[in-house]
């Protein structure tokens, strides 16, 4: 559209007049789509909402960090009918007049000669618009800066009107404004007087990382999971957070002092899709203060593995990065300079270590191969391990140093090999002879490969199996002397940490964290999920909330103990879950249209349901508990009557309508009404007293109160949508129960805070860091104390304390670190 024709386009709007143009392929027909979002504000939030006429609306959305990009609600496709406005962009938004919408048609269709019409038009109808800008200053203004970003139509919007249109993926969405809205231009955005500070860290990453549990002087387990590493008291059960990283962290290492840290993480993306460079950070595990950040700009891809040397008192750091060539550097721990670099090798690196009596020496290991390499002069020389005549494993998986100097080394094989320094072969190779490195001995130690061996005071060893999942105490000579058996459901032996010499921690691959002993057993002191989460609920009036999804665990947690209440396995892997309002049972949407209902006393499954082929999105309780609710993929909304407290349900309706699958649903406060949004961003509305029927006129519905609010789309949570959003870049949100902050799980590892209702773009938020993946859901505790924020991939569950205006010094936005304990120092 040329710059006259958009001038006199928003001329006739304020004016309110129709035009009559006609669009030749039924544009219009398209345009006029009737998925509207028509819900009530509270004239208490619309006061607080309000602001003096003629003052323009502040405030801005922070940033994004960078992830891999998810559809809402886990679905990995994007609708194919969908297709980009060339004239939209991804996410525009437009206000519609108190009289006949315009329609957005392209300007070669409006008119054959587009500036003789608008000469004509803008002489016929000067005076009047003349008129009608000498009465409002502000209408002036606001029409010169609509015609000075002509041009620009993803940012156009009108002056004042009663229904507004956003555009996601050149789809246009129709919200209409509440009746109690005046002035929609006048409403104002500020941040939250909320904040959320980090509580508490649910999980461990044991699946895929080695070497990565530490025991402080201070009595406090140092793990990490996520971006977050963790200080858990392993007796006061406190938890502080260092939380300086900007991705996922991946090694982890414990410098001589017992007190200084060494932790490296993944190179993540930024929200355009730019990679970000990994690093290295030396910290203080005492202040949480960051001493050295290593390496940025230097590592590729992310940081394998980190070693502080030991002979020198920690004054070098190793490390070798993610790249194809495995990078192995040496840095100066003071200065963070460089000292040398080179080449390891092409083959998976596991672990890098420096010789304890040496800082020349080091060693490391991985697919097919360890490797003794040599610091002089600056640069560094390699000799490769000799097998022999004994067969060479797969994967060197971990080693050791033993009291004596020799290195042991455990490997896929499920050996120990015992490794020396060997003269050179003189007879053979002549006097150049160099001395080699080769296997001593041979011991059998698990059924499987041995993941982790640990070096206790006096010389005695640990070890740990994968298959057989066993831990074993070996003597000096390498003499079996205790073994243990650790529990199936946890897993294999990952990692061990020495206590007391006699207690030990236990690492495991199914990312918990055991505390025992050879005599009494092992019990579990962290957990968590080992696959993709979705499924997120919390209990109506305890410190409880479940968890579901792709590793097919449902677990109920406290979050008041901050602890693992109970866990089932099903058959198949939840997706959505919901708590029934009497708190009794809950119920749990599967992957393959079944569902089940949990009774959380006896921890059974008292009902078993199966609705269409395709996996269960959302499950929701109308807020007395008498109907339930089903949103599946295959685009109905099943209903069902819930009697006997919730142990009985029989099929009432289907609500049938949409043209894509079921992402979110809410019931209005009298539960007689249904608000839903799908796949290919569809808001609807339907009257389940009325027989589940679709409610056509959706401008009736624009009043409405809604018990929960979960949809994605809808006037009320319009701000919390970027401009340029395609649509997927939001995965979850809850509104409070108070109804006055709303929390965003978005695509880019972050959690917001905005306040509710939110209904004007670019709305001011609060923004949290801490998950390294895609955030897929968040609900707030019954009582509003503490959100839940759940990552997809990262298997990391997060515990924010809400704090309110007066009860805290301004939260920990963004901040580094974080301490949480009872009582808080």
């Amino acid at each position: 559209m040329s710059l006259m024709e958009e001038a006199r386009a928003k001329f006739h709007h304020i004016q309110g007049l129709e035009l009559e143009e006609k669009d030749e392929e039924g544009e219009e027909k398209d345009l006029s789509w009737a998925s509207s979002v028509e819900e009530a504000i509270h004239p208490t939030a619309i006061r607080n909402l309000q602001r003096d006429d003629h003052q323009d609306p502040n405030g801005s959305t922070e940033s994004l960090s960078s992830a891999s990009q998810t559809p809402i609600s886990g679905s990995p496709a994007t609708p194919k009918d969908l297709s980009a406005s060339p004239r939209s962009g991804p996410l525009s938004i437009i206000l519609e007049g108190k009289k006949k919408p315009l329609a957005r048609r392209n300007s070669e269709k409006l008119v054959k000669d587009p500036q003789e019409k608008t000469k004509k038009l803008l002489d016929k109808k000067a005076a009047s618009s003349a008129n009608l800008l000498n009465r409002s200053p502000s209408l002036e203004s606001r029409t010169k800066d609509l015609i000075a970003r002509a041009g620009s139509p993803g940012s156009r919007r009108g002056t004042q009107g009663q229904s507004i249109k956003m555009f996601i993926r050149g789809r246009p969405i129709t919200m209409y404004v509440p009746s109690n809205i005046q002035n929609y231009e006048d409403l104002r955005m500020e941040p939250p007087v909320e904040t959320l500070e980090l509580d508490w860290v649910y999980g461990y990453r044991g699946r895929d990382c080695r070497a990565n549990l530490y025991l402080l002087s201070s009595g406090e387990a140092v793990y990490f999971i996520a971006c977050v590493v963790v200080l858990y008291h392993i007796n006061n059960r406190t938890q502080r957070h260092y939380r300086k990283h900007t991705d996922c962290v991946r090694c982890l290492t414990i410098h001589p002092d017992k007190v200084r840290m060494a932790s490296g993480q993944t190179a993540g993306v930024d929200k355009d899709g730019k990679p970000l460079q990994p690093y290295v950070h030396i910290w203080d595990s005492s202040t949480l203060i960051t001493l050295q950040q290593i390496g940025l700009g230097t590592f590729e891809r992310g940081v394998g593995s980190v070693a502080f040397s030991f002979a020198d008192a920690g004054a070098f750091l190793c490390v070798i990065d993610d790249s194809n060539e495995h990078m192995l550097s040496v840095w100066d721990c003071a200065k963070g300079t460089k000292h040398t670099e080179v080449k390891s090798t092409n083959e998976a690196v596991f672990t890098v270590e420096f010789n304890p009596s040496d800082s020349t020496n080091i060693i490391t290991c991985g697919k097919s191969h360890i490797y003794f390499w040599t610091l002089s002069a600056g640069s560094l020389t390699k000799k490769q391990g000799i097998f022999g005549k004994y067969k060479k494993p797969k994967f060197i998986q971990c080693f050791v140093f033993s009291l004596t100097g020799d290195v042991l080394t455990g490997d896929s094989e499920g050996n120990i090999l015992t490794w020396g320094k060997s003269p050179g072969d003189v007879k053979t190779l002549g006097k150049g002879a160099k001395e080699t490195f080769q296997i001593m001995r041979q011991t059998r130690a698990h059924d499987g490969s041995v993941f982790t061996l640990c070096m206790l005071q006096g010389g005695a060893l640990l070890s740990g199996g994968g298959k057989d999942r066993k831990i074993i105490r070996w003597s000096a000579d390498l003499a079996p002397e205790r073994e243990c058996e650790i529990p199936e459901k946890f897993g294999a032996v990952r990692c061990i940490t020495d206590v007391n010499g006699e207690e030990v921690l236990v690492g495991t691959t199914r990312n918990a964290i055991l505390r025992g002993t050879f005599s009494d057993g092992f019990v579990a002191i962290v957990q968590g999920h080992v696959d993709e989460m979705w499924g997120l609920a919390t209990h109506p009036s305890q410190d409880v909330f479940l968890t579901c999804g792709h590793d097919r665990q449902v677990c109920v947690w406290n979050t008041a103990e901050h602890k693992l209440d109970w866990c089932t396995t099903l058959e198949e892997y939840g997706l959505c879950a919901d708590f029934c309002p009497n708190g009794a049972v809950v119920s749990v949407g599967l992957s393959t249209g079944r569902w089940l209902v949990l009774d959380l006393q006896t921890k059974e499954v008292i009902s078993d349901y199966t609705d269409g082929n395709e996996q269960l999105s959302v499950m929701r309780y109308s807020p007395d508990g008498s109907f339930l609710a089903v949103g599946s993929h295959d685009n109905f909304i099943y209903v069902y009557n819930v009697t006997e407290c919730g142990r009985r349900y029989s099929r009432y309706g289907k609500c049938n309508g949409h043209s894509s699958f079921i992402t979110h649903l809410d019931w209005s406060k009298d539960g007689k009404y249904i608000m839903s949004n799908s796949g290919d961003y569809e808001i609807l509305y339907w009257d389940v007293a009325g027989g589940c029927k679709l409610l056509r006129n959706r401008y009736e519905s624009k009043d409405r109160e809604w018990a929960s609010y979960t949809c994605v789309l809808g006037f009320h949570v319009m701000g919390v949508w970027l401009e340029g959003s395609d649509g997927t870049d939001i995965n979850a949100l809850c509104r409070s129960h108070s109804e006055r902050v709303v929390a965003v799980a978005d695509d880019f590892c972050k959690v917001h805070l905005f306040q509710y209702p939110c209904p004007k773009p670019k709305a001011p938020n609060h923004s949290y860091e801490g998950h390294g993946s895609h955030v897929t859901n968040v609900r707030f505790t019954h009582c509003d104390s503490h959100l839940l924020s759940m990552g997809g991939k990262d298997t990391c569950i997060l515990q924010w304390e809400v704090k309110r205006a007066g009860t805290s010094d301004g939260g920990d936005r963004l901040h580094s670190a974080s301490f949480t304990s009872s009582p808080e120092p």
